[in-house]
């Protein structure tokens, strides 16, 4: 084997996973076409969960200053994020090749081997393992998992015979970053009669423009970005503004089609990110959703690699993530349907307005939109943590300050015991070669969302709580092992 995993694709979702896997300590190629990175931007932020994703493996830092804001939207419709009462705000204005760039750079210190300028023209599955052909040099090279981090045009998905089923494209809009124009930031999406107005101020004096016109034929399959002159048309015939003397850094344009794979696993093949899933990019939710994805598959995929759990964990990375998809897919189809929409989603607007003036209305969008919602089924219960994200939790551990997502950046699990019950460190002491096991006490459990007579959390290396004391059904053992693989005395055979 070349490698314990292969990963096609330098984007977000593909160095995300690398880095997952690497800190796990299992090997990683990760193939890229092009011999640099291209330097566009499609993403410019992050959501409150991404924040909170970044802040457990402990690269906020890396990013420098970072400017946020509790302001948000659905479909053009302004919510406050600070709501949710998070511990994070959303960032605002982080261009994706600053993300690409953070990402990159801790794959490579954890010891990712990224190969620039080799492209996967196809694949072979046997029961041990897939071997790649890569173009070029025409060598091969073998992995017991390849993943598709590819991109929504991805070569992985259709050489391995993915369905991809779901809705063509009725809408182009066009996207340019550009220099030396004098625009005041557009923040929440500007509807005119004819079409979308959007303008964002990025670092280094650029601007971001994201127009779109209605009306308009619905678009063939681009194989080059659109002129500059196209995006300058438009922009004229929505606002009577000249932008033609304006420097383009890049243009690009999207669509408002949304598909999702059907299943995000066949056999050794996986897929994450827009691989997996297109749509329309309202709040910048695509870009953020891949990252998670490969949050989510890459602990999963280390311990199978590893041996230490069963390869039917692997399962739950498509029980989990599809599922994110398609409300995904909900989501930013309705916002489609109000931005785009014209005089005839005028109604829709007005009455989603009125309602978004209820706040657990509010509430419930913010959490959408942020990535807050999602909870997955980790057994039954009662405890209203069971599944969820973990907030940040700050706590006192050996006399030391910490918090929950600090724990997390080792990659393990955590069990956190915080009624220093000796009896529950013992009955996870055969799991200690996979998770952490930490005693320590709340600062203040009311202000970080504990719920009232929490005493046991067993959080997974993705932050979602997999168990939790008091009102899990499952006993700590079973849920250790069905997340983290047999007892070690098990595993062993002792």
């Amino acid at each position: 084997m070349d490698a314990s995993v292969i990963v096609v694709g330098a984007g977000p979702a593909g160095l995300a996973l690398a880095g997952e896997l690497r800190l796990a300590g299992v090997d990683v190629i990760v193939l890229d076409r092009l011999a640099a990175p291209s330097g566009e931007s499609r993403g410019i932020g992050f959501t409150i969960r991404t924040m909170e994703v970044f802040d457990q493996r402990g690269l906020l830092s890396r990013f420098g200053e970072i400017e946020t804001s509790e302001a948000g939207h659905f479909g053009g419709l302004p919510l406050d994020l600070g709501a949710l009462g998070a511990a994070h705000a959303s960032a605002r204005t982080v261009p994706q090749s600053v993300t690409e760039g953070v990402l990159e750079r801790w794959a490579r210190d954890l010891g990712a081997d990224i190969r620039r300028g080799h492209e996967v023209t196809g694949h072979v599955e046997d029961g041990d393992g897939v071997t790649v052909t890569v173009s070029g040099d025409g060598a091969n090279l073998r992995a017991r998992y390849l993943v598709g981090c590819d991109g929504g045009r991805s070569g992985v998905r259709r050489a391995a015979g993915f369905d991809f089923p779901g809705t063509p494209a009725t809408t182009e809009l066009f996207l340019a970053d550009i220099k030396g124009a004098d625009l005041s930031p557009r923040m929440v999406i500007d509807r005119t009669d004819d079409g979308l107005v959007m303008v964002a101020q990025l670092p280094g004096g650029i601007h971001r423009v994201i127009v779109g016109e209605r009306g308009t034929t619905p678009p063939e399959r681009r194989t080059a970005p659109p002129a500059f002159s196209e995006v300058a048309d438009v922009w004229k015939r929505l606002t009577g503004g000249d932008i033609s003397g304006a420097e383009p850094v890049w243009v690009s344009a999207f669509t408002d089609a949304a598909r999702q794979v059907t299943a995000y696993r066949r056999g050794r093949v996986l897929l994450a990110g827009d691989a997996a899933h297109v749509h329309l990019p309202a709040g910048g939710q695509g870009m953020n959703t891949s990252i998670q994805d490969s949050v989510n598959l890459g602990w999963k995929l280390a311990a199978v690699v590893r041996g230490t759990a069963p390869d039917t964990l692997l399962d739950s990375y498509h029980d989990e993530r599809h599922e994110v998809g398609r409300r995904l897919l909900t989501n930013t189809r309705a916002q489609s349907s109000l931005i785009l929409g014209g005089a005839d989603a005028g109604p829709v607007r007005e009455i989603l307005g009125e309602l978004l003036t209820l706040p657990e209305v509010e509430r419930h969008l913010a959490a959408r939109v942020s990535g807050l919602d999602i909870r997955y089924d980790v057994g039954g219960g009662a405890h209203p943590l069971l599944g969820a994200r973990m907030p940040r939790l700050r706590l006192t551990h050996e006399g030391k300050e910490t918090s929950s997502g600090e724990l997390l950046r080792t990659g393990r699990g955590v069990l956190l015991d915080l009624a220093d019950n000796a009896t529950l460190r013992g009955r996870a002491r055969e799991w200690t070669d996979r998770i952490d096991v930490v005693t320590a006490v709340p600062h203040d459990p009311t202000a970080d969302h504990l719920p009232a007579g929490t005493t046991a959390l067993l959080l997974r290396p993705d932050g979602h709580v997999a168990w939790a004391a008091p009102g899990s059904h499952s006993d700590l053992p079973m849920a250790l092992a069905r997340w983290f693989g047999p007892a070690r005395r098990t595993r062993e055979g002792e």
